[in-house]
């Protein structure tokens, strides 16, 4: 893929700069290995911007927004993430694709925050004005976070796969882990199953990604976990903040159960297979000799 496909116009300029700066440090004393960490330390936070503007935001609102204010919390939660979100893309800091993306990730959090709090999987106890039944409307942004993550770091990093599953039976697996979202709370969970699936289908699938100088790989299965175990420790963030409780958080905050760390990977399926919708996953034609695996 070329640099103008892997990034935006602000991008590319950023990217320009940065390798002229880092050029100058790989002909120095700095060993390539720390160039391609720093990088890689660097991409992944410029991936996160979207969701790292967020937590930030939730968490400045617990420490410093003023109790009694006109405008409810909850509320400049929400005016606060219609701002970022619209300051990136009038920035040109998300491609068209990328904010598809976050729609249909907006849309689907969304459907199932109404749902788990109609249920008390988890309540958000602040009163607001810009909410649908019993779910605050900046609650959609905080999915929107995960898809905007999924969809910039896999254009950033040019990612490349082998043996990915078929297109269709991706779309059945993200289907079956939604639906169960809902049923298990009206019949079995078959929660056991889905993660078999999830070996099953991409069991055998490595990512190929590029960093700087080189592309690396890792198991697909082992990046789905590590994004998921990421979210677990935002999500702690976002409960201390009191963005949202959980039933055992109501007499005072305490660790969220790393049990969620489950469920966190299940919904890592949907969102990946979501970016897949617009963004269709590149098969790694053959891998430069000398790759480091």
């Amino acid at each position: 893929m070329g640099e103008a496909k892997r990034f935006t116009s602000v991008e590319g300029a950023i990217d320009a700069a940065a390798r002229r700066v880092l050029d100058r440090m790989e002909g120095g004393a700095v060993p390539g290995a720390l160039i391609e960490f720093l990088v890689f330390g660097l991409k992944q936070a410029w991936a996160c911007l979207f969701g790292g503007l967020m937590l930030a935001m939730i968490l400045a609102s617990a420490l410093f927004y003023p109790d009694g204010a006109a405008l409810a919390r909850y509320d400049a939660l929400f005016l606060g993430a219609l701002a970022i979100q619209v300051a990136m893309i009038a920035g040109r800091l998300e491609t068209r694709e990328e904010v598809v993306v976050i729609m249909l990730f907006h849309l689907v959090g969304t459907a199932m925050e109404i749902f788990k709090t109609s249920v008390g999987s988890w309540v958000y106890p602040e009163a607001s004005i810009f909410r649908v039944g019993g779910v605050p409307l900046f609650s959609g942004f905080m999915y929107a976070a995960v898809g905007s993550y999924l969809a910039r770091v896999s254009r950033i990093f040019d990612f490349r796969f082998t043996h990915y599953p078929p297109l269709w039976a991706t779309y059945l697996l993200a289907a079956a882990i939604y639906a169960n979202f809902f049923t298990h709370h009206f019949g079995p969970d078959l929660r056991l199953a889905l993660f078999a699936g999830v070996v099953l289908l991409y069991g055998r699938t490595r990512v190929y990604f590029r960093v700087f100088r080189h592309r690396l790989w890792m198991p697909l299965i082992v990046g789905f976990v590590l994004v998921a175990l990421f979210i677990w420790f935002a999500e702690n963030i976002g409960t201390f903040a009191r963005a949202w409780t959980y039933p055992d958080q109501a007499d005072g905050w305490r660790l969220v159960s790393i049990h969620k760390l489950g469920a966190w990977l299940l919904l890592m399926i949907i969102s990946f297979v979501l970016t897949t919708i617009v963004r269709r996953p590149q098969r790694l034609e053959e891998a430069p000799a000398g790759t480091p695996h």
